[in-house]
């Protein structure tokens, strides 16, 4: 299937100041297949080298970290010469060797003329320990389940997407188009991302059956927790990870421990909260109190919403119904919003890349979903299930912080009312592009 991180690949492979490759992502998000993929397409021959399945090869890299006497050693063990012309060298789940991802470096210095690109489902554990290797001598690539445009490519409905992508103004879309976008969307909230349950969708068309994909998938989440987690931690990332769908159903989202449990603290919880971060499993957005930069000197680290990293694993945990799609807007609804407002984290952070914040009033009268920080700007961002073009939190907002303009991601077709611009919630992606768009010709509102 295709993926956006290809052509992020593709500039990879030419850049000037290419070095050793990290991709990063959770298990199952598809590193291994574009890696090969990307392999097969652009180079003559791929050495793969999977530090899991093969634990022996961690022997090559206990001697001295010289690249040509490892590459002599593994061009002897795969039976063939690996070479700077035309070859590609993958080392999958790197984390597995400490040896292998120290190499990395020595790659960099000496052997610049090689293509190496390292991957790993841990790989943001094993990078925050202080035993890792220098930063700087490598390039860093983050991948994530696939986001709602590459939904619709697997589907087969490129058109559309690209009718998203050219959008230029805040005109609606044409009523036949807007009504397909909602029902495809409705799809991606039951089955997410993750690529074997997209193709197995696409392939067969059985919802239970992606379903317990879902469920596979989650198991071998829950696996890495046993394996790879200090002994400590297991009951506690167990305790988190299966609490986040209750969390998620509240009216106030903010992550409380002592709802999880009556005598957690969070000072005993935070480093496995943190596990389930580093691997790339949640998604953390922090409450600030105000809309200046950096939001990260006005946040409140001890107040925070945990988002999982895909919308159909929520379903899953959540044990979502197939039914919930024959309803026209049953799913939108579904925990409170939860899964909406989950579907928005996950595009803001795979497709925008920001750190995720949420804003709330003096005495808390007002929650606004999502603040985004830009170069220049700070824009409010509300999400939300229904049509309804009400949004007390995000006018409350703007009569404090006046910024330049309000944006609402619903189930609405594209409108501007006044200062307010609404995304539907199937074109996010355009937020804020579309924006910046108007702002250069110095107007908001369509002629």
């Amino acid at each position: 299937m295709k993926r956006d991180i290809y052509q992020q690949l593709l500039k990879w492979k030419t850049s000037g100041r290419r070095k050793p490759l990290i991709l990063r992502g959770a298990r199952q998000v598809g590193k291994t297949y574009i890696l090969q993929e990307f392999g097969r397409n652009e180079y003559k021959k791929v050495a793969y080298l999977n530090f899991e399945e093969d634990p022996l090869l961690d022997d090559f890299f206990q001697q001295k970290l010289d690249p040509e006497a490892i590459l002599t050693n593994l061009s002897l063990y795969l039976g063939w010469d690996i070479n700077t012309k035309g070859d590609l060298i993958i080392f999958d789940e790197i984390q597995a060797s400490a040896y292998a991802l120290n190499s990395l470096k020595y790659f960099s210095e000496q052997a610049q003329g090689y293509h190496v690109v390292a991957a790993g489902s841990l790989i943001g554990i094993t990078l925050s320990r202080p035993t890792s290797f220098p930063v700087g001598k490598v390039n860093f690539l983050d991948m994530y389940p696939m986001n709602f445009l590459e939904f619709m490519d697997a589907l087969g409905k490129p058109k559309l997407r690209r009718l998203i992508e050219s959008k230029e103004d805040f005109t609606p879309f044409a009523m036949p188009f807007h009504s397909e976008l909602i029902e495809l969307l409705k799809r991606y909230l039951y089955i997410g991302g993750m690529p074997e349950a997209v193709k197995h969708f696409v392939e067969t068309g059985n919802l239970s059956e992606v379903r317990e994909i879902h469920k596979e998938i989650i198991d071998s989440y829950m696996l890495d927790f046993t394996k790879h987690a200090i002994t400590s931690n297991i009951p506690k990332l167990r305790m988190i990870w299966n609490y986040i769908p209750v969390h998620l159903s509240r009216e106030n989202k903010k992550f409380i421990f002592t709802a999880m449990r009556k005598s957690a603290r969070a000072r005993e919880y935070e480093s496995a909260l943190q596990w389930l971060e580093d691997a790339g499993l949640i998604y953390r957005s922090c409450q600030v109190s105000a809309a200046k930069h950096p939001l990260t000197g006005y946040m409140n680290q001890n107040a925070f919403k945990v988002f999982l990293l895909d919308v159909g694993i929520l379903g899953a945990m959540a044990n979502l119904s197939p039914k919930v799609l024959i309803d026209n807007t049953g799913i939108f609804n579904e925990y409170k919003g939860a899964f909406v407002e989950n579907y928005v984290a996950q595009q803001l952070v795979s497709e925008k890349k920001l750190k995720l914040f949420y804003w709330t009033s003096e005495g808390k009268k007002a929650e606004l979903d999502f603040l985004c920080e830009f170069d220049s700007d700070i824009l409010p961002l509300e999400a939300k299930a229904g049509v309804s073009p009400k949004s007390k939190s995000l006018t409350s907002f703007g009569q404090q912080f006046n910024p330049a303009v309000l944006s609402r991601a619903t189930l609405l077709n594209m409108r501007f009312d006044g200062k307010i611009c609404n995304y539907p919630l199937y074109a996010i992606t355009l937020f804020p592009n579309l924006y910046y768009k108007y702002k250069k010709r110095g107007k908001l509102a369509p002629d």
